[in-house]
């Protein structure tokens, strides 16, 4: 089978100019076939500040009620996934912006309300992804761009988390490739020691992570991101791996960077 690497870039990345132009230049340096899903960054929250549409965060997961998604579609959708789709062609990669809503390539359904009524949030499944049209682009030698913003079939936008895209969009392209999935971000990897950056867990197998998890040894915030990553390796993902995008290079060319996710 291809390889096909699916990395996905992180909301700090993106509000660093300097860092996201290093990240987009070593992502055009990556050979063969590859997948870019991008996160929102501030620009969102500061453009809501200035339109005085208040913001709710709730476990670092922004509530979106009507007029926020509005904002998040404007910035995700649109100037965000544009500025690096942008950037890409200007380094020759022949790049294509995406929201899932665009030729039908991401269903998502609406966030039922629990304890917490999160809004026009979509949660998803691999069943969601048109894995066909999606690998028509890829064959054709064009690079999918993706911002987090998805629908529901009925004509509604969803803003939907970006790790959890990355982590579907891996496993449904498994039956067609080889996958790599990267989750790059401004840390070295998965951390034991929040404080120090150099206490990085190379490996983390599901029983590890199950024990880390007991000794409350991750953080609240990387969570979610090892659930999605296990989840993909669970459904035919090769590997995953997360780690500094400075790093992105090296973990692409099976030089041992960040932290690697075994089954």
């Amino acid at each position: 089978m291809k390889k096909l690497y699916i990395i996905k870039i992180g909301g700090n990345i993106i509000d660093d100019t300097h860092a996201l132009e290093k990240f987009l230049n070593d992502f055009s340096k990556i050979d063969g076939l590859k997948l870019l899903i991008h996160g929102g960054g501030k620009i969102a929250s500061e453009l809501a500040k200035k339109l005085g549409v208040s913001q709710a965060m709730v476990n670092g997961r922004r509530i979106t009620d009507g007029e926020t998604l509005k904002i998040t579609t404007m910035v995700y959708a649109g100037l965000i996934n544009k500025q690096i789709v942008a950037a890409l062609q200007a380094k020759k990669v022949n790049a294509i912006g995406f929201s899932g809503a665009d030729a039908n390539l991401i269903q998502s359904t609406k966030r039922k309300a629990v304890d917490i009524d999160y809004g026009f949030v979509g949660d998803l499944d691999i069943s969601g992804v048109n894995s066909e049209l999606l690998n028509f682009f890829i064959e054709k030698k064009m690079v999918p761009v993706f911002s987090a913003i998805t629908h529901d079939g009925n004509g509604q936008l969803l803003n939907t988390n970006a790790d959890t895209i990355a982590s579907v969009l891996a496993a449904a392209l498994s039956k067609y490739y080889a996958v790599q999935l990267n989750y790059c971000f401004e840390k070295n990897g998965v951390l034991e020691n929040m404080e120090d950056e150099n206490s990085v867990i190379k490996t983390i197998s599901k029983s590890k992570y199950k024990q880390l998890l007991q000794d409350r040894t991750i953080s609240k915030g990387m969570i979610p991101k090892l659930d999605n990553a296990f989840s993909a390796i669970q459904n035919g993902v090769q590997a995953v791996v997360i780690a500094h995008a400075d790093e992105l290079i090296n973990t692409t060319k099976n030089e041992h960077a960040g932290t690697t996710l075994i089954a």
